[in-house]
């Protein structure tokens, strides 16, 4: 959740959402606690009799879209295969190993580098860059506190529920033009891209991550969407016509998906695919960019 003392204390109704991400309001029905979470989180009551922005579409398609085979497209490991018969195994990082513990985890047989992440969530990943300073117990604390999570109860994205609780070992993948990975994430609706936006300074401990946001032409869009734009413009990637071409595959007939990507030395990998940016609960500056990432998802096609 990332809510910290001091900001509960500044707005104590944050404490509903830090005790919903533990699982305290399960009782509660999921429409009931999104509107209840959407009031917090943005101010306003939540329209779901008839939607219109973003962040009020993505709320509806969480309690209405519920195709089984989401489940399987957030689960990071399973979610390898389906990208794999659909656009090629070369376009996905390889993993290591996959555990159902962070015990079965034989450190032995990893290389020097390597990547681990929980399968089922959002936050849960451990970078290592050389096993003789690798912290063990405090890497086990951690996955071991994700492990017992489930990331649908915090804000009731229906596609985590039922992800069966592991941990991936993958390559570990760096470009060698930057000093770590940036995140090429874009915005598909049944697939046609719309938008996109880069994410960069994500590892710097002294500044603020930055996302800038990008149409499907590359061309700069003027608004802010949880964190400020970059001092400095990110350039356009080398492969961003391959990267819209395959996630307008990898997003065929799904109402919106947010699909990301990866450029190491020239190569693209995939990411993730992410059916709830920001869980519909980050406000858009100027507002009036809610309203027109919001007219690209059509829900009357969507079979309820």
């Amino acid at each position: 959740m990332g809510n910290t003392v001091k900001d509960i204390l500044k707005k104590p109704s944050l404490l509903f959402m830090t005790f919903g991400h533990w699982g305290f309001f399960n009782w509660m029905s999921d429409e009931q606690y999104l509107r209840i979470a959407y009031k917090i989180k943005l101010g306003k009551n939540l329209n779901l009799e008839n939607p219109e922005t973003f962040n009020e579409k993505l709320q509806w398609l969480k309690l209405y879209d519920r195709r089984p085979e989401y489940t399987m497209m957030v689960d990071k490991f399973e979610v390898k295969k389906y990208v794999s018969d659909i656009i090629g195994e070369e376009y996905v990082i390889p993993t290591l190993g996959v555990y159902n513990s962070f015990e079965e985890i034989n450190f032995d047989a990893l290389p020097n580098k390597f990547v681990l992440k929980c399968t089922h969530d959002s936050g849960g990943i451990v970078i290592c860059k050389d096993k003789s300073s690798f912290n063990k117990k405090k890497v086990k604390s951690k996955l071991e506190k994700c492990l017992k999570h489930n990331f649908y109860w915090g804000f009731r994205e229906w596609p985590y529920k039922n992800v069966k609780p592991r941990i991936i070992a993958e390559v570990y993948v760096s470009d060698t033009k930057q000093s770590g990975l940036i995140d090429y994430k874009f915005f598909c609706f049944d697939g046609e891209i719309k938008s996109m936006y880069i994410a960069t300074e994500r590892f710097n401990s002294t500044d603020e991550t930055k996302f800038d946001f990008y149409d499907a032409d590359f061309n700069h869009l003027p608004f802010t969407n949880g964190h400020p734009n970059a001092n400095i413009m990110p350039s356009k990637p080398d492969n961003f016509e391959l990267m819209k071409d395959i996630a307008s595959k990898l997003s065929r007939n799904i109402p919106h998906v947010r699909v990301d990507f990866y450029e190491v030395d020239g190569k693209v990998y995939f990411g993730e695919m992410t059916f709830f940016h920001w869980s519909g609960l980050k406000p858009f500056v100027p507002e009036e960019w809610d309203m027109t990432f919001g007219s690209w998802i059509e829900l009357n096609k969507i079979k309820i």
